[in-house]
C-alpha cells in the first residue's frame, strides 16, 4: 500500500516488517513481511495525508458523531473530502460520489442510508470494491412519516394551518376558529385498509403499527424474506400483485428501492395501477419519486378527490391541489442519522479488521469464524469465473503456506475468498511474493493481507499493473 514512513518515499519497492499478537490466548507474536508503497506518491494522492499505521477514512456530508465515535482514535483518522488522499475507505449520506474521488487506496464505501442510487454501484463491482448500506437504520423515522403522511392526506391539516395562518394576518383568527372548521371536515383511519407495497423493513413497520391503530392491512412483496415475514401483523392479507393490492385500499404506502433499467422499478406506480385505485384513495410514496407516474396519477388526483403525499419532488404535482409533498425528510431525526453512522462505521470496521462483509448491495454476505492461533488472514476479490480458489490455493502450496480454514462465497459477477494460513514454524512470514503472484492471477481484481497493521497489505490488479 503506503510507505510506512514519510522519509522512506521512493520509487523503489518498500518492504514492511510487522510485529503481531496471533491471538488473546497466546503471547506468542509473529513476524510478517509485506510490501507497501511500490511506485510513485502519485499513484496514491498526497503524502502529506498519510498518516502511518492507521486507517483513513474520507467522510462526504455530515456525518453524525455518534457514528464516528465508533471508529477507535488510536486505529482511525478521519478525513473529510479531498483531504483524505490516501482514504481506506469512504463514508457518506447523500453525496453524489463520482469515480475520480474514489482513489486506488479505498477498499470499501458506506453509505448512511438503504439506497446507493448516488454511489456508481455497478463501476465498483468492476473495480472490487464492496459498498455498503444500512438497511433499517431509518425504518422507525420512515415509517412514523408514513403515518403522518396517512393523517396529512385524511384531516387537511395542511391547509387548515394556511387557513389559520391568513386569519391571524387579518386579526380573524379568534373570531373564525369554531365557524370554519367545517371547511376543513375529514377522515379517520380506524377501520379504513392500507395497502402496502414492499414488505422489507419499513413496509413491515408501517403494516404492524397500522394494524394497531386499527386499521385493516393488505401488503404485496414478490421476495418477501422470512426476517420480514415474522415481523408482519397476523392479520395481514397478502396480495399476489400490486394491482390487487390497491384495488380497495383507502390509503396505499409505497416502500420499495428504485432500480433503473429493464424490470426495474421505474414508474411501476403507473396507468395499470393507478386505474385500481378506488375514489379518494390517498398514496403516500416516502420511497424514491421515480416510482410514480406523474402523469397517470394526475388523472386520480383530478377526477377522484384522491392525494398524493410525499417527500420527493414532482415537476407535475408540486402545485397541485391534492398534492402534500415535502422536503425529503424520511430519514432526517436524530436517532435515524446517529443509527444509520453508526451501523455504516461498525460495517467498516468488520470489513477493513477481519474481512466480514454483511449489508453490501453488490458483495456475497461472508463471515469466517476468528482466526485460529498463528495463522494470517487473507482476503481475495475475483471475478466470478470457475478455477479461481484452485489458483489461488496453487499459489499458497507453491510457497509452502498451508490453508487452515476458508470460505468462498459469490454474487453476481464478484467472487470473494477468506483464507487463514497457517504462519506457525516459519519465522518471519514474507507474504510480498505470495500477494503479488495472486493478485496477478486472470481474474482476480484485489487482495488484502489482515495482519493487525491498519492502512497496510492491500494489493490491486489495476489491468495488468501491480498496485501495493
Amino acid at each position: 500500500m503506503i510507505p510506512a514512513t514519510l522519509q522512506t518515499i521512493s520509487k523503489t519497492a518498500i518492504s514492511s516488517v510487522a510485529r503481531r499478537q496471533i491471538s488473546a490466548s497466546s503471547a506468542a507474536l509473529a513476524d510478517v513481511s509485506v510490501e507497501h508503497g511500490r511506485g510513485e506518491w502519485k499513484t496514491f494522492g498526497d503524502p502529506s495525508s498519510y498518516q502511518p499505521g492507521k486507517f483513513q477514512v474520507k467522510t462526504y456530508n455530515k456525518i453524525s458523531p455518534d457514528g464516528l465515535k465508533k471508529f477507535p482514535e488510536g486505529q482511525y483518522e478521519i478525513k473529510e473530502g479531498d483531504s483524505a488522499a490516501n482514504a481506506h475507505a469512504i463514508l457518506l449520506r447523500s453525496h453524489k460520489l463520482q469515480e475520480d474521488e474514489i482513489p486506488h487506496t479505498v477498499r470499501a464505501i458506506a453509505r448512511c442510508g438503504a439506497g446507493t442510487n448516488n454511489v456508481p454501484v455497478a463501476r465498483m463491482s468492476e473495480l472490487g470494491i464492496p459498498v455498503f448500506n444500512t438497511p433499517g437504520a431509518n425504518a422507525n423515522a420512515v415509517k412514523e412519516l408514513v403515518l403522518a403522511g396517512m393523517l396529512l392526506g385524511s384531516r387537511r391539516i395542511v391547509d387548515g394551518i394556511n387557513h389559520m395562518a391568513s386569519l391571524g394576518e387579518q386579526g380573524l383568527a379568534k373570531e373564525r376558529v369554531e365557524k370554519d372548521k367545517a371547511l376543513f371536515g375529514g377522515r379517520e383511519i380506524k377501520g379504513k385498509t392500507l395497502a402496502v407495497v414492499g414488505l422489507g423493513h419499513i413496509g413491515a413497520a408501517t403494516a404492524r403499527d397500522a394494524e394497531q391503530l386499527g386499521m385493516r392491512v393488505v401488503g404485496y412483496d414478490p421476495g418477501l424474506s422470512i426476517e420480514n415475514a415474522l415481523k408482519l401483523p397476523r392479520s395481514i392479507d397478502l396480495s399476489d400483485s400490486i394491482a390487487n393490492a390497491v384495488r380497495d385500499a383507502d390509503y396505499i404506502s409505497i416502500n420499495i428501492p428504485y432500480i433503473k433499467g429493464e424490470g426495474g422499478t421505474h414508474g411501476i406506480i403507473g396507468k395499470e395501477v393507478v386505474d385500481n385505485f378506488k375514489s379518494g384513495a390517498v398514496l403516500l410514496n416516502f420511497a424514491r419519486g421515480e416510482l410514480v407516474d406523474s402523469e397517470a396519477l394526475k388523472s386520480h388526483l383530478d377526477s377522484n378527490d384522491g392525494k398524493y403525499v410525499s417527500d420527493f419532488p414532482d415537476d407535475l404535482l408540486h402545485d397541485h391541489a391534492n398534492s402534500i409533498l415535502l422536503p425529503h425528510l424520511g430519514a432526517s431525526t436524530y436517532e435515524a442519522e446517529d443509527a444509520a453512522a453508526s451501523m455504516a462505521a461498525e460495517t467498516i470496521r468488520d470489513f477493513l479488521e477481519t474481512g466480514t462483509i454483511r449489508n453490501s448491495v453488490n458483495f456475497p454476505a461472508t463471515s469466517l469464524q476468528m482466526a485460529p492461533e498463528n495463522s494470517i488472514r487473507f482476503t481475495v476479490v475475483t471475478k466470478n469465473k470457475p478455477g479461481m480458489l484452485a489458483h489461488i490455493a496453487e499459489v499458497f502450496a507453491v510457497d509452502e503456506l498451508n490453508i487452515l480454514q476458508q470460505i468462498n462465497q459469490s454474487r453476481g459477477d464478484i467472487a470473494y475468498n477468506v483464507v487463514d494460513v497457517d504462519i506457525s514454524g516459519h519465522g518471519v512470514v514474507d507474504f510480498k511474493g505470495a500477494q503479488e503472484k495472486i493478485t496477478m492471477l486472470d481474474g482476480v481484481l484485489s487482495s488484502r493481507v489482515i495482519y493487525g497493521v491498519p492502512g497496510t497489505g492491500y494489493a490491486k490488479n489495476l489491468e495488468g499493473d501491480y498496485f501495493v
